[in-house]
């Protein structure tokens, strides 16, 4: 093999190892074998790139991957349950998971799901917090262990968890992985001492440049606004410098305005959530994107974007999902969706367009060819 072609195939897998971290910052041997030994073997360079250009440090074991992102703490970046149709964590279900967290994190390696409930009814108590044994209760804490289990911070031994959720008498047995629990918290995290210190630290840094570049790649679009003066006006400046890095680690390209700037990814896999998506509130919200960017003014109101999403309703029923025929929570989850890719935002009951929002305007022409 010449040289060239071993250069063309290590940048390959760099890429491909610095892409699984930026979208997985947990990455367990057993779940990612392949992505996990291009991140073991290469841990070197990745842990400079990362350090030196994000300001974030990557640990790697034996069999475990963390990648912490100390700089950067994204908007609208929720847990998702690890189910076929992943769902943004409710609050009960945080809850349980940090309870469980929190129980195991200096073990036992293995624990009846009897004891674990024991821990956790303790520990609730002791935080001033109030667990059950109703459904709902039950069904939290499934959620919970089912998101570990996919991240690999245990793992079923005898019987299955899911009997718990319909049956309060169901008991399994579980192994646990303390080392990985605790590669879970941020450092800057773990030293708050109250929970308003706990968001004040949590709170996203752009005044350096690994903070700038870290929003870059987090965000799904970062504006102006952002920013202050002498920090947009660096960005710009050096703006060169950050599109040879997004495409070296990531294969990002950058896209720049006058407004703002995107990390866009052609091949549509590091976002949790893609949009444009499929679905019946995907296309709501791209039509509603649309409506809004090419609208007079800048903002709707809420009753304005129901009756927008109400009419684009009865267009589309004959094959839109049964939602549709609830046009106000068709709206508040279409206006959700373009919220979290901060293509709009909320300002009371107004729905605020954003500039980003223009990227997604329909062009559609029609075409008329003769016949004759």
């Amino acid at each position: 093999m010449s040289a060239a072609s071993d250069a063309d195939l290590l940048a390959v897998e760099l890429r491909e190892a610095a892409r699984c971290l930026a979208a997985r910052p947990l990455v367990a041997a057993e779940n990612a074998p392949d992505e996990f030994m291009l991140i073991r073997r290469h841990r070197r360079q990745l842990d400079q790139w990362f350090t030196q250009r994000f300001g974030y440090r990557l640990q790697v074991t034996a069999d475990t991957a963390r990648l912490f992102k100390t700089t950067a703490t994204v908007r609208n970046r929720p847990l998702r349950t690890a189910t076929a149709q992943p769902r943004p964590f409710s609050t009960s279900e945080y809850l349980m998971l940090a309870l469980v967290l929190a129980a195991v994190v200096s073990g036992p390696n293995v624990i009846s799901l009897r004891d674990l409930v024991g821990e956790l009814r303790a520990a609730a108590a002791e935080a001033g917090a109030e667990i059950g044994v109703e459904p709902s209760d039950r069904r939290a804490l499934v959620t919970a262990l089912r998101w570990m289990i996919a991240q690999g911070l245990a793992a079923e031994l005898h019987e299955r968890i899911d009997d718990y959720a319909h049956d309060a008498e169901a008991d399994a047995v579980l192994a646990i992985r303390p080392d990985r629990v605790a590669l879970l918290p941020l450092p800057v995290l773990t030293r708050a001492e109250s929970a308003a210190q706990l968001l004040e630290r949590s709170g996203p840094d752009v005044s350096t440049r690994s903070g700038m570049r870290a929003r870059i790649l987090e965000e799904p679009v970062v504006y102006r606004d952002d920013f202050e003066a002498d920090e947009w006006s660096e960005l710009r400046r050096r703006l060169g410098e950050e599109v040879d890095f997004f495409d070296e680690m990531f294969g990002l390209h950058i896209e720049a305005r006058a407004e703002g700037v995107m990390a866009v990814d052609p091949d549509g896999e590091l976002s949790d959530v893609r949009f444009p998506q499929t679905g019946t509130v995907g296309h709501a919200a791209l039509l509603l994107a649309d409506h809004l960017a090419q609208g007079d003014g800048t903002s709707l109101r809420r009753d304005q974007v129901v009756a927008v999403v109400a009419d684009f309703a009865a267009e589309h029923r004959s094959y839109w999902s049964q939602i549709a025929d609830t046009p106000e929570r068709l709206a508040d989850e279409a206006v959700s969706l373009l919220a979290d890719h901060r293509l709009v935002e909320l300002d009371g009951d107004d729905v605020v367009v954003l500039p980003a929002a223009a990227r997604y305007v329909l062009d559609i022409s029609h075409a008329e060819a003769s016949m004759l």
